[in-house]
């Protein structure tokens, strides 16, 4: 059985004003659960966790959310919502004919509000994709980890999706930025976490750490990105 992708995991100096955040920019809770802040959300929504690390920001990170509008005043309202909410605008090198809003959340993590009409996003939801840096082969390792189809796979960028629909998960392709520890993704797996571990080897990913003592297994996707398998 395919692991289930359980939260996209964002480390934070101060875990509980950015879980306010994005708990305030994406209309949900964020409640404790366990050692984190849990921002939680019905499938196929991707629900985000919030772990204390005193992790620097150095560079851009590998992963990003986007953010969609129906309109470009709909668009401006959500820019002027996020920047009283703590955020502010951030210059990547955006060309001015692009359209979407390139802006940082309160610890500089990186943000998109795409404008209206993106047919790639479409009936993706408000939160419509999880953006990242990663090969062609990544996107394929996710695919068949989690058992999402993929969506796009063209000129080195793929995207995959639940079945279920909801938000995707796109890989650029290169030129890559190096791994950085601010964002992983967390997977669980109710059954044999060893079978499950060895499924994963089997596509593409390494261990970086067996866990033990409740800490939970590390392992690396083909890109040499790091993500946690918690049982139960």
């Amino acid at each position: 059985m395919a692991s289930r992708l359980d939260a996209l995991c964002v480390l934070a100096r101060d875990p509980e004003w950015l879980a306010r955040f994005w708990a305030a920019a994406l209309g949900r809770e964020a409640v404790a659960d366990g050692d984190s802040l849990l921002l939680a959300a019905a499938p196929p929504e991707i629900r985000l966790r919030f772990r204390e690390d005193d992790v620097p920001k150095q560079g851009g990170n590998q992963v990003h959310l986007h953010l969609t509008s129906t309109s470009l005043s709909h668009q401006a309202e959500v820019v002027r919502r996020l920047l009283d909410l703590g955020a502010r605008h951030l210059d990547v090198g955006q060309l001015p004919e692009e359209t979407h809003v390139v802006l940082a959340d309160p610890e500089g993590n990186e943000l998109c509000v795409i404008g209206p009409g993106n047919t790639f996003l479409e009936g993706c939801g408000f939160l419509a994709e999880v953006a990242c840096d990663g090969t062609a082969a990544v996107g394929r390792f996710w695919s068949a980890a989690l058992g999402w189809p993929l969506v796009w796979d063209q000129d080195e960028e793929t995207a995959i999706q639940s079945p279920l629909g909801g938000p995707k998960i796109a890989w650029g392709g290169p030129p890559l930025t190096a791994p950085t520890r601010r964002m992983r993704f967390e997977l669980s797996v109710a059954g044999d976490e060893a079978a499950e571990v060895e499924r994963l080897v089997s596509l593409g990913a390494s261990v970086v750490s067996s866990g033990g003592g409740g800490a939970p297994y590390v392992l690396a996707d083909p890109d040499g990105v790091v993500l946690h398998l918690l049982t139960g």
